[in-house]
């Protein structure tokens, strides 16, 4: 599982909601927080932007948190057929998550380095 901090905050007098992403924040824009004076909209772009109390309160807390499933396919292993595409595309999703979600930072830099001249738009 991966745990998805959300994306905007929203402030109004000492009320503050959080939204996933865009869809949520323009309900709570035409819903809750219509004609009742300004709101702040803050946009968090990453995690390191999040001060710790609110990653703990948004992103980590069972209770308000929103987790994302992810299934890397299983390996070939001794007794199991499996075509030699569908074990190294496991192998490429292993490794990936291994650089991207791994504890050595340097790795994530590299494979960034790497691959960001493929990219034309990101949302993060």
């Amino acid at each position: 599982f991966l745990a998805l901090p959300p994306l905007y905050r929203l402030v109004q007098g000492n009320r503050t909601v959080y939204a996933r992403d865009a869809a949520p924040k323009d309900e709570l824009m035409a819903g809750e927080f219509s004609g009742r004076g300004k709101v702040e909209i803050s946009r968090f772009k990453g995690l390191g932007e999040m001060p710790p109390k609110q990653l703990k309160d948004t992103t980590m807390n069972p209770a308000t948190r929103t987790l994302l499933r992810v299934k890397i396919p299983p390996s070939g292993g001794p007794g199991l057929m499996v075509e030699p595409e569908l074990e190294a595309e496991y192998n490429r999703t292993r490794d990936t998550v291994e650089i991207l979600m791994g504890k050595k930072p340097e790795k994530r830099f590299i494979y960034i380095q790497e691959n960001a001249r493929f990219v034309r738009d990101v949302d993060v």
